[in-house]
């Protein structure tokens, strides 16, 4: 097993087929992990069917979660929770239904063969629900990878192993068992099905016909079993059938024990955010005894679970319609370094990304926050007056942070805009960007926006964090993660005047068309407007970046002689899908060579990077709405300008 292997996407094809069941010798243990609340008559058969699975079992244990309101099992056979908190465990001493600690509240008729290795576990006092029941039970998992199977299911022989093999080629795997709806124990015999176990016949307990189809097997139909389902393959994890490596659950955070429902769709999204790939396998085969609860209850189900998964999943735009609304988990964090910059550069930085169209963002300002001592001081002449400054601008504001250093990533959180300071991104510029990088399916999304006279390419940088964060586990000593980002998603580098965000003094001097200029925006109807994403500047009275009309300002302050960036230097190398640093935290990157010194222009390197890969797609013109707004405002202008003064009375 190697975590090094180079998955794009989710196109788990390059690892080649899996060994066929039988040929093939397996080394890894195996923890199966099953919920059970009120399953008395299901159970058995689930054990049965794990009894005759043709995994070694001296490599797999069987972890039932006890879930029930019954009072937990006598001393002899089940401990208390011990002080520590960890919930109370049961070994069973060996196969014998006697010694099976829940078997006693059930017919011991019906029960046929269990695992050799079988324990029974309790959450903690208190705690109830599947995603309590599978926490508790993978907390008390010694196997290397946690398979979840619920209470109801007869498997195949082969079930296990089909899922196994898998976690032997790749440790970020997330593998789904197949699974078909069946009759359920009041149209067929209990015993029947037992019999079918015992026997090694449970393919033939039921006609193909019979059976009804998981919604998600249309799903892999429709995306080459999820081969080309790119960033959404998550969406399809249902916990009736699961196995991870126990490493990536901890990784991710195991399960939210807050949720009853949709417990399994929202550890999806965060295993898909800790760099996990998700796997069908048809031959991983089981039968599910009756229909399940949102095959009854769907509607009841979806409106149970949607405010939850809204406030958690990001992703689910169409759960997120309030235009104004901030969640429990943000759909971007925007990072602003504030060392080196003014108060008044990041003000209009800050200020222009919250007044953007994309409600659900949060903003993390770093800087040496430590610095700053209380005391007596000189209030005009402290030297950290712009660092108290920024602090006091936003003390009242839940959607600004402040923070020393920014992590490696930003999980769960999907997207991280690196945005340096001094630079304002038009209202729609963040979610163009995202948009953009979703449609190409682009790791990294890098907008160039000056160059400073040392050389250094000042720009913005739109992080996935699904891209980092499996980049991070691929990585081997000396690997560079932007080099394995762009292997395995794809990068791209783009013109930053192209998405509309611009200097604060062009964004300032040209007015706010949409209504939310940065910090010191006059809000005058005059002036060349910046342009929205999509569209590149043209001129006006603001000048396009890099494009001879900077005022030298940069991510890091004045830059010196703000002399525009030329096609020989910077902006020829743009070429390039990246630049040679790969720095992300302060939105700087190093290239050598000073250039020609000639001005760029749309026919230069912006015209070099509108030919690129991805930097040719436009995102059309500015709406109706906005350039009839914008002619309302210049009409009354012009009649405010014309209006002769009133007489004096």
């Amino acid at each position: 097993m190697t975590g090094g292997v180079r998955i794009p996407l989710n196109d788990y094809g390059v690892l080649g087929q899996p060994p066929a069941p039988g040929e093939w010798t397996p080394t890894l243990t195996v923890s199966v992990v099953i919920p059970a609340h009120r399953a008395e008559h299901t159970l058995p058969l689930t054990l049965a069917s794990l009894a005759r699975q043709t995994y070694p079992a001296h490599l797999t244990e069987v972890v039932v979660v006890d879930d029930g309101e019954r009072p937990a099992p006598p001393p002899s056979v089940s401990s208390t929770a011990s002080s520590t908190g960890r919930p109370s465990t049961a070994p069973c001493a060996g196969p014998s239904p006697d010694a099976w600690p829940v078997s006693s509240a059930w017919p011991v008729s019906s029960a046929g063969p269990v695992p050799e290795r079988l324990r029974v576990v309790r959450p903690r006092d208190g705690a109830w629900g599947r995603a309590s029941a599978c926490a508790a039970g993978a907390e008390a998992a010694e196997g290397q990878v946690i398979l979840y199977l619920d209470a109801d299911l007869v498997l195949f022989p082969e079930h296990v192993e089909a899922q196994m093999r898998w976690h032997h080629l790749a440790d970020h795997l997330v593998v789904l068992g197949h699974l078909r709806f069946v009759p359920g124990l009041d149209e067929i015999p209990a015993s029947e099905v037992l019999a079918a176990v015992e026997a090694g016949t449970v393919d033939k307990l039921f006609a193909e016909e019979d059976t009804t189809p998981q919604w998600t097997e249309g799903r892999w139909d429709q995306t080459d079993d999820l081969r080309a389902a790119g960033f959404t393959a998550f969406s399809v994890m249902v916990g009736a059938t699961a196995s991870l490596p126990a490493a990536l659950l901890r990784a991710a955070g195991g399960l939210d024990a807050s949720l009853v429902l949709g417990e399994d769709t929202e550890l999806g999204y965060r295993l898909a955010q800790a760099g996990a790939v998700f796997v069908p396998d048809r031959r991983a085969r089981c039968w599910h005894l009756g229909r399940s609860t949102v095959m009854r209850r769907e509607p009841e189900v979806k409106r149970h679970n949607w405010p939850y998964l809204a406030e958690r999943v990001p992703v689910f735009r169409w759960l997120r319609r309030h235009p104004h609304r901030t969640y429990l988990v943000p759909y971007v964090e925007v990072v602003v370094d504030a060392e080196d910059a003014s108060f008044e550069e990041v003000r209009a930085t800050v200020d222009g990304v919250l007044a953007g169209r994309l409600p659900d963002v949060r903003v993390t300002v770093t800087g040496p926050w430590g610095r700053l001592r209380g005391g007596r001081r000189d209030p005009l002449g402290d030297p950290s007056l712009d660092l108290r400054l920024m602090l006091a601008c936003y003390e009242g504001e839940p959607r600004v942070r402040f923070r020393e250093t920014v992590p490696d990533d930003c999980f769960p959180v999907p997207f991280r805009f690196h945005c340096p300071p001094g630079w304002v991104p038009s209202r729609g510029t963040i979610g163009a960007v995202v948009k953009h990088a979703d449609r190409q399916r682009l790791g990294i999304v890098s907008l160039a926006l000056d160059e400073r006279e040392d050389g250094e390419v000042v720009h913005a940088r739109l992080e996935r964090t699904a891209a980092v964060t499996r980049a991070r586990r691929c990585a081997r000593p000396g690997d560079d993660l932007d080099d394995l980002i762009h292997e395995m998603f794809g990068t791209v580098w783009d013109a930053g005047d192209k998405w509309g965000l611009l200097p604060a003094e062009s964004a300032a001097s040209a007015g706010s068309v949409d209504g939310a200029g940065g910090a010191g925006s006059t809000g005058k109807a005059g002036g060349t407007a910046p342009p929205g994403p999509g569209r590149a500047w043209t001129g006006g009275s603001g000048a396009s970046p890099g494009a001879g009309g900077s005022s030298g300002r940069s991510g890091a302050g004045p830059s010196g002689s703000g002399r525009p960036g030329s096609e020989g230097s910077w902006a020829g190398r743009l070429g390039l899908r990246r630049s040679g640093s790969g720095r992300s935290g302060s939105g700087r990157s190093k290239s050598g060579g000073s250039g020609s010194g000639r001005s760029a222009s749309e026919g230069s390197w912006a015209g070099r990077l509108g030919g690129r890969r991805f930097g040719a797609r436009r995102f059309g013109a500015r709406p109706l709405r906005r350039t009839a707004r914008l002619l309302r405002r210049r009409l009354r202008a012009l009649v405010r300008k014309d209006r002769p003064c009133p007489a004096s009375v």
